[in-house]
């Protein structure tokens, strides 16, 4: 059974940006929210903690003690709870680890299209943004990143890069080797690695392998919200690579404090005992994944995805289908009443393209994809 088999009039029922933000005759697959209900253990966490009013501030290290064992069994990747740092969200996260290793007016490197909060915090604390756009087949261009760390660098600031991993829109798994590769040129440029990776449990192909376990200086930010369906209970991790560690103990006391004690309990919840519903949820984001695939196949072969190895978004091409229109998904939500997010959103190697969320059940994939291609067959308007 799919845990995507949740009724319509269930979904529209809530009251999150996914069923708010447009009228309801929309079928909203754009933000990062996915048709499920929550997991046994983090619904018995969340009842837990109203039961006893347990409301108050956080403790321990909860939190990090379940990632820490979650990493382990996941990905036998051994980590130190005490070396990780509590953060509010994992962009706060990671403009705090910024915030350490460069100074205001530094550069960070990004690679376009990427999650369009990447560009706003980098320059919302100061710093400068140097971009290395994705190679034409969406994966990492060495050649592109050795000559903006050296842009980053050639003031002889400090600088740093932060990686998006696996990559959202694309849904690339960044290998091993990739990684390595990345490491060699960021310690050549002596640029520091900040690897954004909520979305390492979301690994439908690849084995997902930590940026800090190939970059000991590096430091990565994790939080069981993507892969649990916990994005209204905010809550991170900052995981330092083993050169790493004295670096992030130099983080702000009051950074924790923007952390609430109910999304520890729950996010350690959900990572110590949802294993069971997060391979179900796997198993159906593989279908659903083969299942967008034979609808475009069949309903729109003109718009090009090469599927990703991670995450439940669709990096969709639609500049054959539409050629000339840069923002096609203000076509697809006018004319088929379907929100994507506009590829534009993501840099400029993104006009003509949408991301589609992809985390739904088969027959709203269906409607979606027969809206779409009904709307992108009419006329554009005048």
């Amino acid at each position: 059974m799919s845990v995507f088999d949740v009724p319509l009039d269930e979904l529209r029922s809530r009251t999150s940006q996914k069923w708010r933000r447009y009228p309801a005759e929309v079928l909203p697959l754009f933000v990062a929210e996915m048709d499920v209900r929550v997991c046994e253990p983090v619904e018995r966490a969340l009842a837990d903690v109203v039961r006893r009013s347990d409301t108050g501030y956080p403790a321990g290290r909860p939190y990090q003690e379940a990632f820490a064992g979650f990493a382990e069994g996941r990905w036998g990747w051994t980590v130190d709870p005490a070396t990780i740092a509590l953060v509010p969200d994992v962009m706060q996260g990671s403009v705090e680890v910024l915030s350490l290793l460069t100074d205001p007016g530094d550069a960070v490197v990004i690679n376009p299209p990427v999650y369009p909060p990447f560009r706003g915090f980098v320059e919302r604390i100061g710093r400068r943004v140097v971009t290395a756009d994705l190679g034409a087949d969406g994966r990492l261009d060495l050649a592109a990143l050795d000559a903006a760390f050296a842009r980053a660098r050639s003031d002889g600031r400090r600088a740093a890069y932060l990686l998006c991993h696996p990559h959202n829109p694309t849904g690339t798994m960044h290998r091993p080797d990739e990684l390595r590769a990345v490491g060699a040129l960021a310690a050549e440029h002596g640029v520091r690695v900040v690897s954004d990776e909520v979305h390492a449990p979301l690994a439908l192909d690849e084995p997902f392998t930590s940026a800090t376990t190939v970059i000991p200086d590096a430091v990565a930010l994790h939080s069981a919200s993507k892969a649990f369906n916990l994005a209204g209970l905010k809550a991170a991790l900052a995981v330092p690579g083993p050169d790493a560690v004295a670096d992030l103990a130099r983080l702000s006391e009051l950074v924790g404090m923007g952390v609430g004690h109910v999304p520890v309990l729950v996010h350690a919840a959900a990572l110590t005992g949802g294993g069971d519903w997060l391979d179900a949820l796997l198993d159906s984001l593989r279908e659903s994944r083969a299942h967008l695939r034979g609808l475009l196949d069949e309903h729109l072969p003109l718009v090009a995805w090469t599927p990703g190895d991670a995450t439940y978004f669709a990096w969709l091409d639609l500049r054959a289908q539409l050629p000339g229109d840069a923002n096609p998904a203000a076509r697809v939500l006018t004319e088929g009443r379907v929100a994507v997010n506009p590829g534009h959103t993501f840099g400029a190697p993104g006009d003509g393209f949408v991301r589609l969320n992809f985390a739904t059940s088969p027959a709203i994939l269906t409607d979606a994809v027969s809206r779409i291609a009904a709307a992108l067959a009419r006329p554009a308007p005048a």
